[in-house]
């Protein structure tokens, strides 16, 4: 199977998962089962399923073939290279290519200019006056090529323009940007590029991210602090002809591996293998040299051999294009493929699949509950209106006052639970006053007026560094409030639980571990690329200041914002259960009560009702049995066995004989 069959087949599978949450969303919908936080939930997983990317960024040198190996991968199909492929610098600005239903063919080009200001890319997405936009003729290659040679265009600025842009200038051109005879330093002549045109890989949801050299990376602090550590897959390209050099080696350090620990999804490749088929040795020999520059490059990388995939983009893409399936396969071209399939997709599927079968579950199991809820209140019911036959009017009257009496012990524990809801509120409260988005306002106010109030570079430091620390402060305030709030739930849903038999489950539990670790790899990129003697000594105060806003700070708040995202639909998932059961609860104590008085007001009545109970039991038992259809649907749609799914709130009501 292709590259592009197996991210089509992925594209199918969440479409079908979509169309079976949909049905299940319908479903509760049209029989009065859900409510407005658990049509809220479905939504959101309806809206990650349809848009959701998949982010593969190749990351080099100059010179290693990278553009190259994108057309090999992606772009065969139209029979040329597509992006701009030759010696040389071709690639000057990192490249988005993408494609969401809706959009139009264009190239999108953010100057370089816009550096000067202290918005982020991410930022001014949002701003379309701010970028420079052309029609792509995506039905022409020609036309293809002469639109996306943009990414490569250069200008030539003075030493200061270029360092206020955030490139370094080294007059050896060692450590940044070397000077021509005439003074000026050659930049890119944009920021960042967005390439949007409708290729099938693309349509599927794929996302190629192509990266600059190492001295235009780090110009753009967000492309290294965000786009590439959350990337799917990043494929680092190296040329066989030159090995791992020291810049090849910067660049791996301090943007691909950088200390994160994260392994999957980064591979290796050793590009321009064909450079060693020199027609004067055998395929043996060639082979074995293959091998050894790939135990060299894994030694110097510290990887495992099998994440270094020796390739030849250049033949690749020709066998390709030739339908050279001989020369295809000697490009080893294939066997990367492969490796990205077989590494990238099952881990995504994974995690949309858990993230879908988490909410959904949790959803069909309180729908569960309440139908049961609904089933034995409705038994109870129908067994002492059943045991009413033949009985007279003493008996009924009876039956009244307990009825009456179960209505007021309930109400009673209803106060018991207002002042939970009270208590609920005012934790949540304080929840979000240390996880939202104004308390990280006031620590970014507070840190930005420290550093530039600093005379010294330690002023400058300590800032940064409270900046930190005071978030950890908030992250752990945060757990002690989750804390407080869980246990008081638990204590509720046992309560009402064990004195009103309503079937609750445990409330979910939450942690802020992944914001926190988060923050941890925040800091760790920031202590490298900011926080280091050379950077705070050479670069000034309010440059750095703004740097560290536009770059740190912007993704700390990103941060914050997929937290409070996530206890927010906690907060409405916990509190839902105990919601609906109460009023369920209410609901039939007042039927219970208004069919005795209707069989105390007109004994003729009984058996009616009787009969209207039962037809509405049968009807219960269907919705009970539709939505284990439902669930079991949505199972098999994530390739899931349909009878292993986690046990629902409570124990399935026992069928009437």
């Amino acid at each position: 199977m292709t590259l592009v069959d197996q991210f089509s087949a992925y594209g199918r599978w969440r479409a079908d998962v979509a169309e079976v949450v949909g049905r299940l969303r319908s479903w509760l919908s049209d029989n009065d089962v859900g409510d407005a936080q658990g049509d809220m939930r479905l939504q959101y997983v309806l809206d990650r399923l349809r848009d959701d990317k998949l982010t593969v960024a190749f990351v080099a040198e100059f010179s290693r073939g990278k553009s190259e190996l994108i057309n090999a991968v992606f772009f065969a199909d139209y029979g040329s290279r597509i992006l701009p492929s030759s010696a040389g610098r071709t690639t000057m600005c990192p490249t988005e290519l993408k494609w969401s239903a809706g959009d139009r063919p264009e190239i999108r080009l953010l100057p370089i200019a816009t550096r000067a200001s202290q918005a982020s890319v991410s930022e001014l997405k949002r701003f379309p006056d701010e970028w420079e936009v052309a029609a792509l003729p995506a039905e022409s290659a020609a036309g293809l090529q002469q639109a996306l040679a943009r990414v490569g265009e250069t200008a030539r600025v003075d030493q200061d323009t270029a360092r206020s842009y955030g490139f370094r200038v080294d007059p050896a051109g060692e450590e940044g940007l070397k000077p021509g005879a005439d003074g000026l330093v050659e930049i890119p002549s944009w920021r960042h590029a967005v390439i949007q045109f409708p290729h099938p890989l693309l349509e599927q949801g794929l996302v190629v991210l192509d990266t600059p050299g190492l001295n235009a990376i780090g110009a753009e602090p967000e492309l290294t602090l965000s786009l590439l550590p959350n990337a799917h897959a990043v494929l680092f390209i190296l040329a066989a002809d030159t090995g791992v050099t020291q810049s090849d080696l910067a660049v791996w350090r301090e943007y691909v591996h950088a200390g994160q620990g994260r392994q999957k999804g980064r591979l290796v490749v050793l590009n321009k293998i064909d450079g060693l088929w020199d027609g004067l040795r055998e395929d043996e020999q060639i082979d074995a040299e293959i091998d050894r520059q790939v135990a060299s490059v894994a030694d110097t990388l510290e990887v495992n051999r099998a994440c270094v995939f020796p390739v030849s983009a250049q033949k690749g893409l020709v066998g390709r294009i030739n339908h050279d399936a001989a020369l295809l396969e000697r490009s080893r071209l294939p066997v990367l493929e492969r490796a990205l399939t077989e590494d990238l997709l099952p881990t995504k599927q994974e995690i949309v699949r858990d993230s879908t079968l988490g909410e959904t579950e949790d959803l069909v199991a309180q729908a569960t509950a309440l139908l049961e809820a609904r089933l034995a209140g409705l038994r109870e019911q129908l067994q002492e209106l059943t045991d009413l036959r033949g009985k007279n009017q003493s008996v009924i009257e009876y039956m009244m006052r307990k009825i009456r009496a179960e209505k007021d012990e309930f109400e009673q524990g209803l106060q018991k639970y207002y002042a939970v809801r009270s208590v609920f509120t005012s934790l949540t409260n304080n929840l979000l006053a240390h996880l939202g988005l104004d308390a990280l306002r006031n620590e970014t106010r507070r840190t930005r007026e420290a550093m530039l109030e600093s005379t010294f570079s330690k002023g400058l430091k300590e800032a940064m560094e409270g900046f930190f620390a005071r978030l950890r402060d908030n992250f752990k305030l945060s757990n002690d409030e989750i804390a407080e709030i869980t246990t008081m739930l638990e204590a509720m849903y046992k309560r009402f639980s064990v004195e009103h038999g309503l079937k609750l489950a445990p409330p979910e539990a939450f942690s802020t571990l992944r914001y926190e670790r988060e923050l941890d790899r925040l800091e760790k990129a920031f202590n490298r690329q900011i926080n280091n003697t050379l950077v705070l000594v050479t670069t000034e105060k309010h440059a750095l200041t703004q740097k560290f806003f536009e770059t740190v700070a912007m993704q700390a708040r990103r941060t914050f914002e997929l937290a409070n995202r996530d206890v927010e639909q906690w907060l409405r998932a916990v509190m839902s259960p105990l919601e609906t059961q109460v009023r369920e609860y209410q609901l039939q104590l007042k039927r219970r009560l208004e069919s005795v008085k209707r069989i105390h007001q007109a004994t003729d009545t009984l058996e009616d009702r009787v009969e209207e109970l039962k037809q509405a039991e049968a009807q219960l038992l269907r919705q009970i049995d539709e939505l284990a259809a439902l669930a079991d649907g949505i199972r098999r749609a994530l390739d899931l066995p349909g009878g292993e799914s986690r046990p629902v709130a409570g124990e399935r009501v026992e069928r009437a004989a």
